[in-house]
C-alpha cells in the first residue's frame, strides 16, 4: 500500500483527469474486443485459401494468432499509473464503482496492482465493453479515435 495522496483534477468534460490517454484506452478496447470475438477453430489444420473461406479464420483462435499477445503487449507497455487508471476504468464500467467513486476505485486499484495486472485485465470477460463504459461514465469517448482510424 502506498502513502501517496491523489489529487483529482477535473477536466472540461467533468470527469477526473486520467493518467492514461483516452487514445490508449480506446486502442486497448479495440484489441480486447478482437480477443473477445475469438472462437475455437472449426478446422484445426486449415489448408484452404482464406479468401475462399470468406476469411472466417480471422475469428478463430489458432495457436499462431497474435491477438492475445497484442492485447497483453498494449497493457504491459503502460506505466504503473496508467495500469491503475485502466483497472479503475474497468471497475467503473462493470458497475463496481460510479464516477463519484473514482478516487476510491483508483486507490483500490493502486493497492491491488501487481506486476501481472495484464493477466487480471485480459481475464475480465468483455473487458472492451467495461473500459468503454468506464470512459463514458467519466465523460470520455472513443468516437474521435474511431473516426481517425477509418
Amino acid at each position: 500500500m502506498t502513502d501517496k495522496k491523489m489529487v483529482i483534477n477535473v477536466t472540461e468534460n467533468g470527469g477526473p483527469e486520467l493518467t492514461i490517454s483516452p487514445e490508449k484506452v480506446c486502442f486497448i478496447i479495440v484489441k480486447a474486443r478482437e480477443f473477445d470475438e475469438k472462437e475455437p477453430p472449426s478446422e484445426p489444420n486449415p489448408a484452404s485459401n482464406p479468401s475462399d473461406d470468406k476469411d472466417v479464420e480471422v475469428l478463430e483462435d489458432y495457436p499462431d494468432d497474435s491477438t492475445l499477445e497484442e492485447l497483453r503487449g498494449a497493457i504491459d507497455e503502460l506505466d504503473d499509473d496508467e495500469i491503475i487508471d485502466l483497472i479503475a476504468l474497468a471497475w467503473i464500467g462493470r458497475g463496481d464503482f460510479t464516477k463519484d467513486d473514482w478516487k476510491e476505485a483508483h486507490d483500490l486499484a493502486d493497492q491491488r496492482h501487481r506486476q501481472h495486472s495484464s493477466n487480471y485485465l485480459v481475464g475480465i470477460p468483455t473487458l472492451g465493453d467495461y473500459l468503454e463504459e468506464g470512459l463514458a461514465a467519466l465523460g470520455y469517448s472513443c468516437e474521435e479515435y474511431e473516426i481517425e482510424r477509418l
